[in-house]
């Protein structure tokens, strides 16, 4: 089940990387919540950096994520495979502008916050492909004076694991270029991180349709029944 349940008592959420025990907790459910495209990849982000005691739960942080136009639904795929379709709808559209999106309770739940991020959410001209983003200084952590720390703290939580992996240091050196649509068709999703010590970025690149959808709902689904967890994924 997806958005109805993803924070409610008694409903395990869906993300099988998000801590330790989560996956047995998956394997032994009744009821599993699958997570929002959104919310996973700033789960994926911020959970293991506040587990870490790096990011407090009190941390003012901020997140921009860019999607495919299929993560809308059908009425939004007709809108933008429509054959005259607006001017606007070739550019990117900032959504979500009351900072009352449906994925900001989990958000905040999952990664242990005490307030939610600020969340803008931008829709743009491509089919699907995610791209989720927090920008961080370095000030607003904990024991930290390097972003390979960071970095560090990242690559250890997801050690392991074959659908979530976190990109080689200096995967974003000076001209690089991080796209939307990287991992469209992938049911894997890939963490990088670029800046520098004192003001850095880490991006979720996943697919919407993909992590971000059926595919986390395959790999759940793999799990409950005790068949391999990747099996139709990889």
């Amino acid at each position: 089940a997806s958005t109805a349940h993803r924070t409610a008592p008694g409903w395990v959420y869906g993300f099988p990387e998000l801590r330790e025990g989560q996956r047995e907790a998956i394997a032994k459910a009744k009821y599993v919540a699958n997570p929002g495209c959104h919310a996973t990849g700033f789960i994926s982000i911020a959970a293991p950096l506040v587990q870490a005691g790096l990011l407090p739960a009190d941390a003012d942080l901020c997140c921009f994520s860019l999607t495919g136009y299929s993560g809308g639904g059908k009425k939004m795929i007709a809108q933008y495979e429509a054959a005259e379709k607006g001017q606007a709808l070739y550019s990117p559209g900032l959504y979500g502008l009351t900072q009352a999106h449906k994925h900001l309770p989990e958000m905040q739940k999952l990664c242990g916050l005490k307030k939610p991020p600020v969340f803008t959410p931008i829709v743009d001209d491509y089919y699907k492909g995610m791209a989720a983003t927090v920008p961080l200084h370095r000030s607003q952590l904990r024991g930290v004076s390097t972003l390979h720390q960071v970095w560090q703290v990242l690559a250890d939580h997801y050690a392991g694991e074959r659908l979530v992996r976190v990109a080689p240091e200096g995967s974003a050196d000076a001209g690089a270029k991080l796209y939307g649509n990287a991992k469209a068709g992938d049911n894997g999703l890939t963490l990088v991180a670029a800046g520098n010590d004192e003001r850095f970025t880490i991006t979720a690149l996943f697919d919407n349709l993909g992590k971000g959808a059926s595919g986390a709902a395959v790999q759940n689904m793999n799990i409950m029944l005790g068949f391999e967890e990747t099996a139709g994924l990889l």
